[in-house]
């Protein structure tokens, strides 16, 4: 990936950060991006740009807001590789879900997604290749109860992409979705502690019998295998991989 220039919504944290480690582990350079403009948040791609010898900044931008996220593209000059990971989510029963979490959930997990992509093909197309990476969900391909925005969001992206990959097939541009299941987030550790005293459970036991129900391994997936899966989605052995999904979720989908 040496010479190629990745973005990476929703990075300061979690999974998106998981991926601009991994890119930039591989030699591309990164732009690092979330809504808030703290010294924090660009000591991170100081960081990165550190420990990998690649270039690495940060760029706040509101993926709440469409011309917030066709600005972040422009700013950062286009890029080789976008991976659309902002995303938020709210649990209500869909008679009690409150609308502004309806309009927020499809508008940063969805909308944006739709922005960025826009922003960024004409760059893509300009130099002659590039990667569209999605990262959707589980929910992407299924559903769960009480999850109606996330879980319409979702397959919106999944078939977005799908939209896109068709778009570009006859370019040397591809888009895919990546849906996992539960991955182990610093935001899904913090829920540990209090799902093991809701349920008087130890931490395995409440891991495997409640968090990971639905999900047939058992086990978390990990932020390093959402990066090694979008980095090679974005390498040359992918280069005929487009319009699909591909499943983290130790075999969620598979059920």
């Amino acid at each position: 990936m040496k010479g190629k220039s990745a973005i990476i919504t929703g990075s300061n944290s979690g999974i998106g950060l998981g991926v601009a480690r991994e890119l930039a582990r591989v030699g591309a350079d990164v732009v690092l991006n979330s809504f808030t403009d703290r010294d924090e948040d660009h000591a991170l791609a100081a960081e990165i740009a550190a420990e990998f010898g690649v270039n690495a900044r940060y760029i706040a931008a509101d993926m709440s807001q469409g011309d917030q996220c066709r600005r972040l593209i422009e700013e950062a000059g286009g890029c080789d590789v976008l991976v659309n990971n902002a995303g938020i989510q709210h649990v209500a029963p869909i008679d009690e879900f409150p609308t502004e979490k309806w309009d927020a959930i499809i508008a940063i997990n969805m909308n944006s997604a739709f922005h960025t992509t826009a922003a960024a093909l004409p760059h893509m197309r300009q130099r002659g290749w590039g990667r569209v990476i999605n990262i959707a969900s589980a929910h992407g391909l299924t559903a769960s109860p009480y999850k109606a925005a996330y879980v319409a969001a979702k397959h919106g992206v999944v078939g977005m992409t799908k939209t896109v990959a068709l778009e570009t097939a006859e370019e040397p541009i591809t888009c895919n979705a990546i849906c996992p299941g539960y991955v182990l987030t610093p935001l899904v550790e913090a829920q540990i502690p209090d799902t093991m005293e809701k349920y008087n459970m130890g931490r395995e036991e409440v891991i495997k019998k409640v968090m990971l129900e639905r999900q047939p391994s058992r086990e978390f997936a990990t932020v390093e295998q959402l990066g090694g899966t979008v980095a090679f989605l974005a390498s040359d052995a992918a280069a005929q991989i487009t319009g699909t999904t591909i499943s983290v979720d130790g075999g969620w989908t598979a059920l």
